[in-house]
């Protein structure tokens, strides 16, 4: 069974596609995971809908690079409202987060609502975009997703250094004279790219998982930034691929949500048997000072 998959072109690209979206939202995930902007992540993801909606109206096509680029947009638009509610106003982070989730989510699906009442029928399936259909990618969506997503690490090693100062001492970040607010929103617009490439295989709703799970995960095995970035990417990828494996196993098993269970097991692997991190350790570490007072 396993060969017949091997050689399935629908297996073949879903898993490559998906390994891909991993890879790249594991990596960058990382940052925003050190950053303690995990929930931006998740605004970014449902504020991408009303640009798909848009993308697709605009061009009157369901093209996959355009409507990633309307995703993009969207999102990197919804990230500047919340930068720009926390410097002018009073309101919280997390305030602000939740305010630009629920206001761009809710316009996106009432322009959803809106553009599937119109009588036409290349409208139908950009309700896909809420949960993923993964088994709708193609090989030039796979090749997009790539380019884009390479593009997004190569702009991340390019700037390795400073984002890596900006993650860990913004405020050194300052002293040294980088440009802190331009660093912090080259991270978010990277941000932004792995999510628009995740959004056909993940959908808005379940994107921020693929974000936030790798960083966290990979964040209990070591102390090294360079580590958990590849970490991240790698448990990204394996949670992908692993997911695409498992859904084609099974009949009407959706890949996405698949994806999500798998990256959320490894992450909950990782917080229970990390090497000093993990819960199980820490358990035995405590109870190993009470068991030599009873010898």
């Amino acid at each position: 069974m396993l060969n017949d998959l091997l050689f399935d072109y629908t297996f073949r690209t879903v898993a490559l596609g998906s390994g891909i979206m991993g890879i790249v939202s594991g990596m960058l995930g990382a940052f925003a995971v050190l950053r303690r902007q995990s929930l931006l992540g998740d605004a970014m993801s449902h504020a991408a809908l009303p640009g798909i909606v848009l993308a697709f109206i605009i061009t009157g096509s369901k093209e996959p690079l355009a409507l990633m680029i309307g995703a993009a947009v969207a999102g990197w638009i919804g990230a500047l409202f919340v930068t720009a509610i926390i410097s002018t106003t009073r309101i919280k982070q997390d305030s602000a987060l939740g305010l630009i989730l629920a206001t761009f989510f809710g316009l996106g699906l009432v322009l959803l609502t809106w553009v599937q009442t119109l009588p036409n029928a290349a409208q139908a399936g950009l309700d896909k975009y809420l949960f993923g259909q993964a088994a709708t990618l193609l090989e030039r969506d796979v090749a997009t997703m790539a380019a884009i997503g390479g593009l997004a690490l190569l702009v991340l090693a390019l700037f390795w250094k400073e984002c890596a100062i900006l993650s860990f001492d913004p405020d050194f970040a300052r002293s040294m004279g980088l440009p802190v607010h331009l660093l912090s929103m080259l991270l978010t617009s990277l941000l932004v790219a792995a999510i628009s490439i995740g959004l056909q295989a993940v959908g808005v709703v379940l994107m921020s998982a693929l974000i936030v799970a790798p960083g966290v995960a990979a964040r209990q095995w070591t102390d090294r930034l360079g580590v958990m970035v590849l970490l991240s990417g790698v448990f990204g990828a394996v949670a992908g691929v692993g997911g695409a494996l498992l859904s084609s196993a099974a009949a009407r098993l959706p890949t996405g949500p698949v994806i999500v269970v798998c990256i959320s097991a490894l992450a909950l692997i990782s917080l229970l048997f990390a090497p000093r991190r993990g819960l199980v350790w820490s358990w035995f570490r405590d109870i190993r000072p009470v068991a030599g007072q009873g010898v």
